[in-house]
């Protein structure tokens, strides 16, 4: 069994209100608009795989140690990963090129800054995942993130973490790291 925190658009913020839904996942997934190599440095110093892709946002360097497509597999259970995918209804190029090789059990992606959990029904019933914006960038009204359980094929225990946007007064230094 593995417990999943998801993310996308930190725009390099990483909410301290997060830290203990860090400590308690096995894995870390971050769907893009890292915004610094100091959030991912961040993230990683919780010491858990990290499974994500580059996003619109991110610079040269998260580029080159993120793909801006990922699949991969969490326990029995095919998941694939890109940061502007549009919706079950409209979907972009990138996704479309993420199902070139096959549906997942799960398709991750950011980018809107809207929670979307859905079912696609017209593709095999996957799971479609957005978990909107856990940074502080943007024009969403609260930031989110989900957390799961996978066991083998079974995915359960979907929750949303939702935390009221409070306005955090940045250093000029950290003003910089975002774009």
């Amino acid at each position: 069994m593995v417990k999943v925190l998801l993310l996308s658009d930190t725009h390099s913020y990483l909410d301290p209100r997060l830290d203990e839904h860090l400590k308690a996942c096995d894995q870390i997934w971050h769907a893009g608009d890292w915004g610094s190599v100091e959030l991912a440095d961040k993230l990683a110093a919780y010491g858990k795989p990290i499974a994500g892709v580059y996003g619109n946002i991110d610079d040269r360097t998260i580029r080159n140690m993120y793909p801006k497509i990922r699949r991969f597999r969490c326990e029995d259970v095919t998941v694939a990963m890109t940061h502007i995918a549009g919706a079950p209804s409209n979907y972009k190029p990138d996704a479309l090129e993420a199902f070139s090789k096959g549906l997942p059990m799960i398709f991750v992606c950011g980018h809107s800054h809207i929670l979307q959990i859905k079912r696609d029904a017209k593709r095999n019933n996957m799971l479609f995942l957005n978990p909107g914006a856990a940074g502080q960038h943007g024009f969403h009204p609260e930031q989110t993130a989900l957390r799961f359980k996978i066991d083998g094929a079974r995915i359960y225990d979907m929750e949303v973490i939702q935390m009221p946007r409070i306005k955090v007064k940045l250093t000029p230094e950290e003003a910089k790291l975002i774009p």
